[in-house]
């Protein structure tokens, strides 16, 4: 297959985690920061536990989208922003269809499916390490 731009997978990584950590922390951050109105607009739409699921979906968004931002435990960041948008479709968006103009779960499924590439693939080179120096493995 011809490839018109080199192969540059960390790069790539870097990209996807950038833009799925500026996505989560878009929707997550005013989740946090009015905590009370997010765990009453769970309940109207009839989320069970919705204080327990507003802050579950706080700690996927803010807290993965900041791992997943920096690179670090990248697997662990994903897989909770994967239960998070699942939770997403099967309790809000399913019924609407695909259609994000219409409410559907256009919009989760596609952050489900960036965070499960990157929980796949590794946060790549181009990521801070624990020690926070940029590391040298996947």
């Amino acid at each position: 297959m011809r490839r018109y731009l080199p192969l540059n997978l960390d790069l790539a990584l870097l990209i996807l985690r950038l833009a799925l950590a500026v996505v989560l922390l878009y929707h997550g951050l005013p989740k946090l920061m009015n905590f009370g109105q997010t765990a009453s607009n769970f309940a109207g739409m009839h989320i069970p536990a919705p204080n327990l699921s507003a802050a579950f979906s706080v700690l996927a968004e803010v807290g993965g989208g900041i791992l997943i931002l920096l690179g670090i435990a990248v697997d662990l960041a994903g897989i909770l922003v994967i239960l998070d948008m699942l939770g997403a479709i099967a309790l809000v968006h399913l019924p609407n269809g695909f259609d994000f103009t219409k409410g559907g779960f256009e919009h989760p499924f596609t952050i489900l499916s960036m965070a499960l590439a990157l929980a796949l693939a590794g946060p790549g080179r181009m990521s801070v390490g624990v020690t926070g120096k940029v590391t040298d493995r996947v």
